[in-house]
């Protein structure tokens, strides 16, 4: 079971990318369980139509382009996959970084779709 969380875990990962450099969110939508929690800083939302009709993710920006430099993902039990990833914003044009941030991430996956995802921002 580890092996199939951490390949969904990246399947997810890599989807999650191509919204956030695209704005294509249903390769990330077709991932998550129609009960999941999604867990920010900010709030927490329930439910795949809490998640498409009020998460603002995956909007490709019109000043930036962004970088993701993901470290491996660990598996915990119980379903539960931890990744750090490092983000990297530059200004479109010039290719200058704006900004630089840390996250981590914790997926629950179940039945192979993500049934949990919380983020916080570490740096």
């Amino acid at each position: 079971m580890a092996l199939a969380d951490l390949e969904t875990a990246s399947q997810f990962r890599t989807a999650v990318e191509v919204a956030l450099q695209t704005g294509e969110r249903e390769a990330a939508y077709a991932l998550l369980a129609p009960d999941i929690e999604w867990v920010t800083p900010q709030r927490t939302l329930e439910g795949i139509d809490a998640i498409k009709d009020e998460l603002t993710w995956g909007k490709p920006s019109d000043k930036l382009d962004v970088e993701f430099e993901e470290g491996d993902c660990v598996e915990h039990g119980d379903g539960r996959v931890g990744c750090e990833v490092h983000e990297v914003y530059r200004l479109k044009g010039s290719g200058e970084v704006a900004y630089e941030r840390d996250r981590s991430i914790e997926l629950t996956v179940r039945e192979g779709k993500v049934s949990r995802y919380e983020m916080r921002i570490v740096g």
